[in-house]
């Protein structure tokens, strides 16, 4: 009986080593990214302004433009796209769907050529996906050096999926506000 109580103490202690490794390992591989930031959507979703307040409540120095520009990067650190389309929100700025593309297509290759590294965020849920959104997030995804993500936006695993074949780091929180701690998290 005492043979088999140790053993239960025993394997509990185990299994709960190797889980407090797996996630500390899990962390410790998450990128770091310096400040300044620029942030920008890709698609002109209203989320972007989100991320400007998340990013100010995180303490982060930060810039927020809309239709960002290559020339608006001067100085900058990181670039933060968020990613979601708005019908409306590429209306009221003027722009159609392939002019949003080429506009976020000179952000990344600007970023590319200065090695500035681009954090995507998915923070409008379920309500910011569907075909148009999802062409945008394959565009852009892809040159992510992290993401983070609403659950409710990767029901389908659409977007941890491309993360995963690209071995790109991405968080997954429950609402767009608990991007706040992982903003804190990868920020110097």
């Amino acid at each position: 009986m005492m043979i088999k109580n140790i053993f239960k103490i025993f394997f509990f202690l185990a299994f709960f080593i190797f889980t407090v490794s797996a996630r500390e390992k899990k962390e410790a591989t998450l990128p770091v990214f310096d400040q300044p930031l620029l942030i920008t959507s890709a698609g002109q979703s209203a989320e972007v302004y989100l991320a400007s307040v998340l990013a100010k409540r995180a303490g982060l120095n930060s810039s927020l433009s809309k239709i960002a520009a290559p020339k608006d990067m001067k100085n900058i650190k990181t670039l933060v796209l968020v990613l979601g389309v708005s019908l409306k929100g590429l209306g009221s700025a003027g722009l159609d769907k392939a002019k949003e593309k080429e506009r976020v297509n000179l952000l990344v290759a600007e970023a590319q050529k200065k090695n500035i590294p681009i954090l995507c965020l998915h923070l409008g849920g379920e309500a910011r996906r569907g075909k148009l959104s999802d062409e945008f997030i394959t565009s852009f995804l892809p040159f992510a050096k992290m993401a983070i993500v609403v659950k409710s936006g990767n029901k389908d695993r659409f977007l941890s999926r491309i993360c995963e074949e690209r071995n790109i780091p991405w968080k997954e929180i429950e609402k767009a506000a608990d991007a706040l701690k992982p903003f804190k998290e990868v920020f110097k």
